[in-house]
C-alpha cells in the first residue's frame, strides 16, 4: 500500500488545474487521472490536459507535503533524502517522453532533477534519463542516460537520493549514476514530486501517458 499521507496531487483539469489536498487524497480520492486500487496507484495524463502556471505540458503528479496538507520543503544538508519507487510505464504519448520523478526547487520554474522515461519506436524499449541542473543558475543542465532497454509494461525500480554532502545518486532499472551537485543548492528549499508529467501537448484526448506505481516512498533520514 502506497502511503499518500506525504503528498498532494495536481490533476490536469480546470483552470488553473485542480490540486487535491492531502486529507482529501487520504479519504479515498479517485478519478480518471488518479486511481488508487489495492496496493497500486495509476496516473493518467492526456496531452490535452490543462497545464499549471508557466508549464507547457500537463501533469497528474504528486507533490511532497506534511500529513496535514502543508507543503513540505527541505534543504539537503539537513538529512539524507530519498525518493523510492517501483512502477511500470503503460502508455506514452507520440513524443515517447514522460517524467516519473523529480526533485523540484520551491518557488522556481526549474527543477534540480527530472527523471524521464523516453520510449524509442525503433527498439520498442525506453531509456531512463536524468536531466540534472548541477547549479541553481544552470540553464538546460546535463542529460544522463541511467538505464536502457526498459520496455513498456515492465516493472522497474528507481531511487533518487540526495545526501547531506550534496551527492546526488540515481538508481533506475539496472543502471546508476552519481555526482556531487553545486554547493549553491544547499540553501534552496527542495521537494520531491512523482507521477506522470507528460512531455507532449499535441494530439487528441486519447493520447497521453499512463504509469502504474506499486511502491512510492519518501525518507528524510
Amino acid at each position: 500500500m502506497i502511503d499518500l499521507s506525504t503528498w498532494n496531487l495536481s490533476i490536469p483539469v480546470g483552470s488553473p488545474p485542480a490540486t487535491i489536498d492531502t486529507p482529501k487524497l487520504l479519504s479515498g480520492f479517485n478519478d480518471q487521472y488518479f486511481q488508487a486500487e489495492g496496493s497500486n496507484v495509476q496516473f493518467w495524463t492526456p496531452v490535452t490536459g490543462t497545464r499549471t502556471e508557466n508549464a507547457i505540458y500537463p501533469r497528474s503528479e504528486l507533490r511532497e507535503t506534511y500529513a496535514d496538507g502543508r507543503l513540505r520543503n527541505w534543504t539537503y544538508p539537513d538529512a539524507n533524502n530519498f525518493l523510492r519507487a517501483t512502477l511500470e510505464v503503460n502508455q506514452v504519448p507520440s513524443s515517447g517522453k514522460v517524467v516519473i520523478g523529480q526533485i523540484h526547487a520551491y518557488d522556481s520554474q526549474k527543477p534540480l532533477i527530472k527523471l524521464e522515461y523516453q520510449f524509442k519506436e525503433k527498439t520498442q524499449t525506453g531509456n531512463i534519463v536524468a536531466k540534472v541542473r548541477m547549479r541553481p543558475d544552470d540553464g538546460e543542465g546535463r542529460v544522463i542516460t541511467v538505464a536502457s532497454n526498459v520496455p513498456l509494461e515492465k516493472s522497474f525500480t528507481y531511487v533518487i537520493n540526495l545526501n547531506k554532502a550534496g551527492l546526488l545518486s540515481v538508481y533506475a532499472a539496472d543502471g546508476q549514476w552519481n555526482e556531487r551537485i553545486g554547493a549553491a543548492w544547499g540553501a534552496k528549499p527542495l521537494y520531491f514530486k512523482a507521477g506522470v508529467y507528460v512531455q507532449d501537448n499535441s494530439g487528441d484526448s486519447k493520447e497521453g501517458a499512463r504509469v502504474t506505481f506499486a511502491k512510492l516512498d519518501i525518507d528524510h533520514d
